[in-house]
C-alpha cells in the first residue's frame, strides 16, 4: 500500500509538471519567438488598409466583378470561400457532377474572359483547392485573365500583365510547388495602380 501511494504521487507530480511545461512554458516560448521572429504572419497575415483590418492573405476571397482578378472556385461551405466550412468539394475524378461542373466553369471562364474555345484553361481555373480557401491562381490562370480586367479598367493589357509579374511569388524553398499569384494582393496592387 505504501507503495501504490508513492507511486502515485510519482505519477501527480509528473503529471502536473509536464502539464506546466507543455500546455504553459512550451506554447508560450513558441508564441514569443513567433511574434519576434515573424509578428506578420503569427498575427494572421492579416492585411490592413485605411487603418483597418480588410482580410487574410491566407484566405481566399471571392471576387466576381470583370474589373478584379478571380479566385479559383471554393467548395467551402455553401456558397464558397467560407472559413468557418473550409473542405474541398470531396467528389471523385470520374463523379458526374463534377465533371458537369467543370464543364460548366470552363464555359463560364471562356465567355467572362472572352477566349476561343481552342483555349486551354488552367486547372486551377476550374476547380476547387482541398480546402476551398487556397489564396493563390497559377500564373497561367493570371495571364488568361490579365485582358479582360485591363479591359474592363481602361488599362494597358502590358501594364496589368507588369502587375502579374511584380506579384508572383516563387517556388517555396526555391523548390516545393509552383510560382502563383496571391489574387487578393494583386486585386488590392490594382486598386492602388489606379
Amino acid at each position: 500500500m505504501k507503495n501504490a501511494i508513492f507511486e502515485l504521487r510519482i505519477a501527480a507530480v509528473a503529471t502536473l509538471l509536464l502539464a506546466v511545461v507543455l500546455c504553459g512554458a512550451y506554447p508560450l516560448v513558441v508564441w514569443a519567438i513567433a511574434q519576434g521572429l515573424f509578428p506578420h504572419e503569427a498575427g494572421g497575415s492579416l492585411v490592413q488598409r485605411s487603418g483597418e483590418t480588410v482580410a487574410s492573405e491566407l484566405i481566399a476571397q471571392s471576387f466576381t466583378t470583370p474589373k478584379y482578378f478571380h479566385s479559383r472556385p471554393s467548395a467551402a461551405g455553401e456558397a464558397g470561400y467560407d472559413a468557418a466550412g473550409s473542405s474541398g468539394s470531396n467528389l471523385g475524378p470520374i463523379s458526374k457532377k463534377l465533371l458537369d461542373a467543370v464543364k460548366e466553369r470552363v464555359a463560364a471562364y471562356r465567355t467572362a474572359n472572352g477566349l476561343p474555345p481552342e483555349t486551354r484553361i488552367p486547372a486551377d481555373a476550374v476547380t476547387a483547392s482541398g480546402s476551398g480557401l487556397d489564396p493563390h491562381i497559377s500564373v497561367a490562370n493570371a495571364r488568361l485573365q490579365a485582358p479582360r480586367v485591363a479591359r474592363e479598367r481602361g488599362r494597358g493589357e502590358e501594364e496589368i500583365k507588369k502587375l502579374v509579374r511584380a506579384h508572383t511569388e516563387g517556388r517555396d524553398l526555391g523548390v516545393f510547388g509552383e510560382p502563383r499569384v496571391n489574387v487578393l494582393k494583386l486585386n488590392l496592387a490594382l486598386g492602388r495602380n489606379k
